[in-house]
């Protein structure tokens, strides 16, 4: 009985600071992604500066 008290208790506690962490997600601004124009290039001009090799359509890669 009295470890059923307890993990009564326990959930209680981590229910209430989940609550907590949510409400401070919902009041906090959400970041801005960077490639949208704020500072950085996107991820498809990163991708293209690697200058990945492209697929010429043969069967065999190599």
């Amino acid at each position: 009985m009295q470890g059923l008290v307890q993990a009564m208790q326990t959930q209680a506690q981590t229910q209430v600071a989940l609550q907590a962490q949510l409400q401070a997600q919902a009041q906090a601004p959400a970041p801005v992604p960077q490639e949208h124009g704020h500072g950085g290039p996107s991820i498809m001009e990163r991708f293209r500066r690697m200058a990945p090799p492209s697929f010429k359509g043969r069967v065999s890669p190599f």
